[in-house]
């Protein structure tokens, strides 16, 4: 390492310690979401022929993202890993995504970890295998008192809300009610109980990697008042230091909840 790196690394070290303290005297947001993008355009970037190694280096990446969200007090993280546009990817692409993810899930599952994990989308639209994995991931979790952490795969946030209305109308036709008496007492909170992350907090903070400023469907019911972040980082480069300057920046906007 010539001595230009280990300036440049100790310069990095001290800013990233004068951000910890920061963050650490702020009220951390309770739930976190974060879109990993940038996976293919960062593989390009760095010469690897194969994009699905971009994928590969991102979901390492979750697990560090994880341990600094654990660490700075975060209760909730929902990570969207696969939209339902995603879905849609040739076979061959899908499959080594796929394979990819389900690694990814079950790696946070590990015994060692004491992270509890949902699956937040429609499995349906995955193949039954990849969806059989994914729900023993998440139902070996169940009983720990540690960071929630939601999968979004096959996730969009108008399929959602479909699936949410469409679970409602089941639930009431089920208890004999009439199409005329929902329509009489319906709200939103009728919508919010059947969603993928009912019993949670919405998430105060979204983190977008990549550049690309916009939600892609990502949590549209949840996010109606979150505060939003764009790093130009691509998600396989995302740093302590990304995750800590997006909390700090957090904590010094003035929430208003639309007023």
């Amino acid at each position: 390492m010539s001595v230009r790196d280990n300036i440049r690394e100790v310069a990095y070290s001290l800013y990233e310690r004068r951000l910890r303290r920061k963050v650490a005297a702020s009220h951390p947001p309770r739930h976190v979401g974060v879109i990993l993008d940038g996976n293919r355009r960062w593989a390009k970037e760095v010469g690897l022929t194969d994009p699905s190694d971009g994928h590969r280096v991102g979901a390492r990446k979750i697990v560090d993202m994880l341990d600094w969200a654990d660490e700075a007090g975060v209760e909730v993280v929902t990570l969207f890993m696969l939209s339902t546009d995603n879905v849609g990817r040739p076979p061959a692409e899908l499959e080594a995504l796929l394979e990819i993810i389900a690694t990814a899930v079950e790696g946070l599952a590990a015994p060692d970890r004491d992270w509890r994990l949902r699956i937040v989308g429609s499995l349906d639209l995955v193949p039954a295998p990849t969806a059989a994995r994914l729900t023993a991931a998440a139902d070996s979790t169940q009983g720990r008192t540690g960071l929630q952490v939601n999968a979004a795969v096959g996730y969009g946030g108008r399929q959602e809300i479909a699936d949410a209305v469409r679970k409602l109308l089941l639930r009431h036709a089920e208890a004999g009610t009439s199409i005329e008496e929902l329509a009489e007492v319906l709200d939103v909170d009728h919508i919010a109980e059947n969603l993928y992350t009912t019993g949670q907090p919405d998430p105060d903070l979204v983190i977008r990697t990549s550049g690309e400023q916009r939600l892609s469907g990502f949590l549209m019911w949840q996010s109606v008042y979150s505060e939003f972040y764009f790093t130009e980082a691509f998600w396989p480069q995302f740093r302590r230091i990304d995750f800590l300057r997006a909390l700090r920046d957090y904590s010094e906007r003035n929430r208003r909840y639309g007023g």
